[in-house]
């Protein structure tokens, strides 16, 4: 049983890793700054494979109430609000994902590092506001409707639907549908490679996901997570550009020692 939950740990973890790295390569790196259709094709890629699961008998999908399925209609708005926004934060803040973690883990430390940024955009951390706000919503949503009626793969196949929808309507409002024919790599084989990489690394990232809930404790959840984030921050410094003042390192540490204090408070409540 240890060595199974040690697998589904490491499993996560890589999947974290990967998926993660291969966004941040995708919109800062070839700044492929069209989210609908980046969003898009991650949430078509993730539902049709979460479909073929199904018809495989991988997973259990029960979604065919329509008064559950209404019931879960704001949240999926919310996921929409949530993985757009985080798509624009991350295309245009080319800083690292630690910040980004510390951001969405203390107030403090999200207070503070828009005024020690030497990368500073202003439409970045816009974004980023939407996205926690989005990120904030959407959980305090999920637990409202607990015990709920569909599991989370339930809630993640219709979230994956209603943004296909929603994202391809928004397309051409945005100016993303045409925009596109002016991005530099459209035809370049490394941006179609990390492209199908980003869609199926996000699938594994979810199934992951459900996997670690599912069999481990919430606190060993929470350090496997921890441990995901540093390795990602850590790896991401050293691949990607980012300038590292000694404020921003403080608010990295910060983040991290926010995250530290999250899975001993989750020890202790377990």
């Amino acid at each position: 049983m240890c060595v199974r939950r040690s697998l589904v740990g490491l499993t996560f973890c890589t999947c974290y890793l990967a998926s993660y790295l291969t966004n941040k390569y995708v919109l800062s790196v070839l700044k492929f700054t069209y989210p609908t259709l980046f969003q898009g094709w991650q949430t078509l890629i993730g539902g049709l494979l979460l479909r073929v699961s199904w018809k495989l008998g991988w997973v259990e999908i029960n979604s065919s109430s329509r008064s559950h399925v209404l019931a879960w209609l704001p949240a999926s708005v919310l996921f929409v609000g949530m993985i757009y926004a985080g798509s624009r934060a991350l295309s245009r803040l080319k800083i690292s994902p630690a910040k980004i973690c510390s951001a969405l883990f203390l107030l403090a430390a999200a207070g503070c590092l828009p005024f020690n940024d030497s990368q500073f955009d202003p439409d970045g951390y816009f974004w980023a506001v939407i996205h926690l706000f989005c990120v904030g919503a959407y959980k305090i949503l999920r637990k409202s409707q607990k015990p709920s009626a569909l599991s989370d793969i339930d809630q993640q196949y219709l979230n994956y639907i209603f943004s296909v929808v929603l994202l391809a309507f928004a397309s051409h409002p945005t100016g993303d549908l045409f925009g596109v024919l002016d991005f530099p790599f459209l035809y370049f084989y490394r941006f179609h490679g990390s492209c199908c990489a980003s869609g199926f690394l996000g699938f594994f990232l979810m199934f992951s996901t459900v996997k670690l809930k599912r069999h481990l404790a919430p606190a060993q959840c929470a350090a496997w997570i921890f441990f995901a984030k540093i390795i990602t921050a850590g790896l991401s410094i050293l691949l990607f550009e980012a300038i590292l003042t000694s404020a921003t390192t403080g608010c990295v540490l910060l983040g991290a020692l926010g995250e530290a204090l999250l899975v001993f408070s989750e020890r202790k409540g377990s």
